[in-house]
């Protein structure tokens, strides 16, 4: 059956039948674009009130997911897209520099892109595909693990998790200067550097320089956008004045609001508040307001930019008459960053000063290359409407993420899915599409796992109402905090003080706020899901830490603590 959609599929996306030798020109290009950091309610297609165009059109017009989940943080995240298997077999059990003792130099938790599998890319290019790659790399840290060691023909990327967006300026940590590769080899940032712009005019040149020879490509756009420092060109920035003076709980109903009317959330669903220990907007003095207020209004800008630079992609692909034939998907890392980065200490650096030099972060300077600021969990908690927590947790608001797969030849067009779809199903996607076989044994005689996500072909082609079923199982785990699911019903395991170092239930159908332990009630659920976490801690070859010795902290001692002596926030 498979075969079958596929030959079918394929030949749609050509202007002929298909022979059995194939034109490398009949098979379809791929884009696939990663926004950084990026909440699930922050575009307007998702209820947000940004102004994002270009995005809401690809979403509205394609498959829309409401329930797309990813990883609680950026690395293993785009482990997991390149690979089609689960971060802790590919090397990003957890990130560099975050190892616990037991972790240290164990398979999996090299912190960088091991050798036990074959990323999408090098399958591709080895299938006769241009392959490129532009923007946030943060998957290895030498010449053997860049993307040009990966299966990237033409790459530029920042080596490293974030930078300044204006300049080259390093901030992780406290480096003086980012760290930029073309083609493996380091380079340097001209003077009128806009990562999302520039991000975008390196990808079209990259198409368009062989456009002509009519080989397909695959294109990765990991874009840095809205990810700190929030910094954003004068013409963005202007826009957003005054829309967030009404704070956290307004901005958040309005958009809860508007994702009801468009049925991504239960008309049952209701805002999420931060805990007790993060700041409430009401309890703010008006300065603090204000700036808060403007924190959130660069970081719009941040998404505006980044929806009108993915515009003019988009608007390259079908001036070339590309766009036909090219399958979008589009992504967000993970939840919402809720941390400030003068809370993120680790192991390794327990002293680190994520802050560069020099940086003026009064409030008229908001924004602009030398500042430095979040939003904060205040504002991420909005962005994760109506989901709990964001960015480096197992709730929903860390791994549930807005996505979309759009392309004019797939038989499912303007829908909205309720499916459950994993960020590994990506890459087996693709190579569905291309016509090139899922699993391979060896690779250069050298042996390589098999994927673990599941292509979506057949249900983007309407031969199947499900993707994974509904009795589907799934798990994560990141820095000792973990989940696990089946259908409706999660357990999750988080640290003091967002949860109590312990498992609890919940049911996501009836409470998907995650507000109503009931691991008491359902002894025969936990019964099932403990079976499903062993199974998969076992499968992905973990190592679980039961203390939380990381200290990826999310803003408590910044906005617990640290509320500076002339009233406003401190960054």
């Amino acid at each position: 059956m498979n075969k079958i959609i596929v030959l079918l599929l394929l030949t749609l996306f050509s202007n002929s039948a298909l022979s059995e030798n194939q034109k490398e020109a009949d098979k379809p290009n791929f884009l696939l674009i990663v926004a950084d950091d990026l909440g699930y309610s922050d575009l307007g297609s998702f209820g947000g009130e940004i102004q994002t165009p270009h995005l809401d059109a690809l979403a509205n017009k394609g498959v829309k997911f409401t329930n797309f989940y990813s990883a609680p943080t950026c690395s293993p995240a785009r482990a997991m897209m390149l690979s089609g298997m689960d971060n802790h077999l590919v090397g990003l059990g957890t990130q560099k520099y975050y190892w616990a003792e037991e972790q240290k130099g164990r398979p999996g938790y090299e912190g960088y892109l091991n050798n036990r599998f074959v990323t999408v890319a090098t399958r591709l290019k080895d299938a006769g595909y241009h392959t490129y790659m532009v923007g946030k790399w943060h998957l290895g840290y030498d010449e053997s693990s860049y993307p040009s060691s990966r299966g990237f023909e033409e790459s530029f990327a920042l080596v490293e998790g974030g930078a300044s967006h204006l300049d080259q300026r390093g901030v992780i940590p406290k480096a003086a200067k980012a760290n930029y590769i073309k083609d493996g080899k380091p380079v340097d940032l001209p003077e009128d550097f806009f990562s999302s712009a520039f991000y975008t005019d390196t990808l079209i040149n990259n198409i368009e320089s062989h456009r002509k020879d009519g080989k397909p490509f695959f294109a990765y756009a990991a874009y840095t956008a809205p990810h700190w420092p929030l910094q954003a060109p004068k013409a963005f920035l202007d826009k957003y004045q005054g829309v967030y003076d009404q704070g956290y709980g307004e901005i958040a109903q309005q958009r809860l609001t508007r994702m009801q009317e468009m049925a991504i959330v239960d008309e049952n669903a209701v805002v999420q508040s931060t805990p007790d220990f993060y700041p409430k907007w009401n309890k703010l003095t008006p300065s603090q307001q204000a700036r808060e207020a403007r924190l959130m209004e660069v970081y719009a800008a941040m998404v505006d930019a980044l929806d009108y630079n993915i515009g003019r992609l988009i608007e390259y692909l079908k001036k070339t008459k590309q766009f036909e034939n090219t399958v979008i998907v589009f992504v967000s890392d993970n939840g919402a960053e809720g941390a400030d980065p003068m809370d993120i200490t680790t192991p390794a650096q327990p002293n680190a000063q994520w802050i560069p030099e020099n940086f003026d972060n009064s409030f008229a300077n908001i924004g602009k290359a030398n500042s430095f600021v979040s939003v904060g969990p205040g504002w991420a908690g909005v962005s994760s409407t109506p989901s709990r927590l964001f960015k480096g947790f197992t709730a929903e608001g860390g791994i549930k993420v807005p996505a979309f797969i759009f392309s004019p030849k797939l038989a499912r067009q303007s829908h909205l899915s309720h499916e459950f779809v994993s960020v590994k199903d990506i890459a087996p996607t693709f190579l569905e599409l291309a016509g090139i076989p899922l699993d391979i044994a060896s690779h250069n005689e050298r042996p390589v796992l098999p994927m673990t996500g599941k292509s979506m072909l057949s249900y983007l082609m309407v031969q199947e109402d499900t993707l994974h079923g509904a009795d589907f199982s799934e798990a994560w785990e990141l820095f000792g905090r973990r989940a696990v699911r089946s259908g409706d019903w999660k357990m999750i395991w988080l640290n003091d003080p967002w949860g109590n170092n312990r498992w609890q239930l919940y049911n996501l159908a009836n409470d998907p706020a995650e507000s109503k332990d009931v691991f008491s009630q359902f002894p025969e659920v936990v019964a099932k899901l403990s079976k499903i976490w062993e199974q998969y801690v076992a499968q992905n070859e973990m190592v679980v830490v039961d203390k939380v010795d990381i200290q990826y902290t999310n803003g408590t001692s910044h906005y617990q603590h640290k509320m500076s002596s002339d009233g406003g926030l401190p960054n």
